[in-house]
């Protein structure tokens, strides 16, 4: 039995089906993972706007309500009246501005004595308003500073006119409109001078339209609509029992609109009509289809071994003429047999028809509108990003934040929940490509294998000529060509910047705790030393030769000296974690809206390209059906 079921399992229509089994159980699962990465991806963009903002607001806040901040230094233990001490020294001299040249970021964040450069001068005021084109070329060349620079001033001469032609310029932050001649987004950007939160709230509003771009997408891959709402993160910090956006949060249910994704008339109360119907049932159907396609395969290969041993065995009972009995027994065993495997090649045939329906009446319909979703999706995300773009290079023109406003508790959480959050976002993006990349590629692989009769073993159509292996062919090429992993380091490049801020602000709570420490003693010391003038006097001569309280002032005066110390080094640290701040911001922010617009801008050429061919492929064969 072992010998005759291995036998079965190697024919070439048994394994060929087997395989086919394995790819639609792979589809089966990157599809559900497809839909989960989605939403977390979708998830991690509305939580690192969110984050940013509550981080830019903590740090703000530094320094526009220092007075009530509950954990300054305490003050230098007042000197006896009778005694005077060297007056406290003057806070030290600003460090050296750090070196816009250095070769890493780390070397460049973490050096304890550097400081951002003094930013540049603003451009010239020609107007407050520029007219910005965010489209970039089709390539996935990333757009540097200068070059957005010299495209700013370039408009700027227009925007004169423009400008005094109009009444009054527009109260919002950006103005968007659609030329339908030329397809492309005109952007109006406000020019004047934002501070960090201002630019931050600008941010995280595109990170939420960016979030709103997959609303469509995520109802064709059938993501609850608890993973994709439209609302903004509410929460918590914890143990602290103040409110920081988003430290803990829970998601609503009710689906938003917004501005790129629109959820369409259908959807009413998270339930929505799907045109082409539900893509996750079409491929359980199919994954159904496919173990059932298996086992009938399997069973007619078993009925063919047989059948051809029992032909073999009555064509030697017929040449040796042996007993009619027997001879007419296996005869009719074969016409048995005969029977059965045409029953199973109807069987097969049946189930094959059902297979071929569902692929080409609702499989290739839904993949047209997921690439249509993705098409959509990324070329609204590209115009967020490429907004975002323009939009942080606002930082160069901040000042550097006040130089003695020591890092808050609340801040210290705020800072690292950001670190989390675009820790995830970095994370979401990795798991989103991969998990595309596996849906195409099992998909793909089942197509291959799947475009054939069973009947004569032929392929029912070529390659050529089957829209739908053709779709997956060239949404497979898109995918694998993806610069996926430009954007995923780019973010990960941030990661490492803000990674650096946690670790400066760490060193300034450990300085910090060490001032106080020392300040403690030497205020238990002051103490001792008032004890023993009010006991001896101001100086008090032992026999030996000895005052006891000169030689406890001189203590106190040392440790003084040493308070005096580690309170410059705490000022220090605390100076170069706020230049620290805004500089890595002015670094890491750019670099990595670059990064994913260029990824953006890629996918979305990708894609229309994957979408066009579809559509030119459907109306090929529309015309050659309605042909004679």
């Amino acid at each position: 039995m072992g010998c005759c079921y291995s036998r079965i399992e190697r024919e070439e229509m048994v394994a060929r089906c087997k395989a086919r089994k394995r790819y639609m159980k792979q589809f089966v699962k990157a599809r559900q993972a497809f839909a989960a990465s989605h939403s977390m991806y979708l998830r991690s963009l509305r939580s690192t706007g969110s984050a940013l903002l509550q981080f830019a607001t903590a740090e703000t806040n530094l320094y526009l309500h220092q007075h009530h901040q509950n954990h300054h230094l305490p003050p230098l233990v007042p000197t006896p009246p009778h005694r005077p001490l060297t007056p406290s020294p003057q806070p030290p001299p600003r460090p050296p501005p750090m070196s816009p040249s250095s070769e890493t970021w780390t070397t460049s964040t973490t050096a304890s004595s550097a400081l951002p450069p003094p930013p540049p001068p603003p451009p010239p005021q020609l107007s407050s308003w520029d007219f910005w084109d965010p489209f970039m070329p089709s390539s996935s060349r990333l757009v540097t500073e200068e070059e957005w620079e010299a495209r700013t001033l370039t408009s700027e001469a227009a925007v004169t006119t423009t400008a005094a032609s109009t009444a009054a310029p527009p109260s919002a932050m950006s103005v968007f409109s659609k030329d339908t001649a030329k397809s492309e987004l005109a952007v109006v950007v406000s020019t004047k001078t934002k501070d960090l939160v201002e630019i931050m709230k600008e941010l995280d509003e595109y990170f939420q339209n960016a979030a709103d771009a997959g609303g469509q997408l995520s109802l064709l891959l059938e993501v609850p609509s608890s993973t994709f709402s439209g609302q903004r993160p509410q929460g918590k910090v914890c143990g602290q029992g103040k409110n920081l956006t988003p430290l803990l949060w829970t998601w609503g249910s009710n689906p938003k609109l917004g501005r790129f994704g629109k959820f369409g008339d259908d959807m009413v109360g998270g339930n929505f009509a799907l045109k082409n119907g539900s893509h996750g049932s079409t491929v359980e159907r199919l994954n159904a289809w496919e173990k059932k396609l298996y086992l009938e395969v399997k069973n007619a290969e078993t009925l063919k071994m047989e059948h051809e041993k029992r032909v073999a065995q009555l064509r030697r009972l017929e040449m040796k003429r042996a007993d009619y009995m027997k001879t007419e027994k296996t005869k009719k065993e074969v016409e048995k047999l005969e029977s059965r495997m045409m029953v199973a090649s109807q069987g097969i045939e049946a189930t094959s028809a059902e297979i071929v329906k569902l692929r080409e009446l609702e499989l290739y319909p839904q993949l047209v509108e997921l690439v249509k979703g993705l098409m959509c999706m990324w070329r609204s995300m590209y115009e967020c990003h490429q907004v975002q773009t323009h939009i942080v290079q606002q930082l160069k023109y901040l000042d550097t934040f006040p130089s003695f406003n020591p890092t808050s508790e609340i801040h210290r959480q705020s800072t690292l929940q950001l670190e989390v959050e675009v820790q995830q976002w970095h994370l979401s993006f990795c798991n989103l490509v991969k998990a595309q990349r596996d849906y195409i590629q099992s998909l793909t692989g089942w197509l291959r294998l799947s475009l054939f009769q069973f009947g004569n073993g032929q392929l029912s159509k070529t390659k050529q000529d089957s829209a739908i292996y053709s779709l997956c062919e060239e949404w497979q090429l898109a995918v694998d060509n993806a610069p996926d992993k430009v954007a995923s380091e780019g973010i990960k490049a941030f990661l490492t910047v803000i990674h650096a801020i946690v670790v400066q602000q760490a060193e300034e709570q450990k300085q910090k705790k060490r001032s106080e420490s020392v300040f403690k003693e030497l205020e238990k010391k002051v103490v001792e030393l008032r004890s023993l003038e009010c006991k001896y006097g101001p100086y008090a001569s032992s026999s030996g030769g000895k005052d006891p309280v000169t030689e406890k002032r001189a203590k106190v005066e040392i440790l003084r000296a040493k308070a005096e110390d580690e309170r410059a080094k705490h000022e220090k640290l605390v100076s170069v974690t706020r230049a620290m701040t805004l500089n890595n911001l002015q670094m890491g922010l750019p670099h990595v809206f670059q990064a994913v617009t260029g990824f953006a801008n890629v996918w979305t050429h990708a894609f229309e390209t994957v979408y066009s061919q579809a559509k030119s492929t459907d109306e090929v064969h529309d015309v050659k059906r309605l042909l004679p």
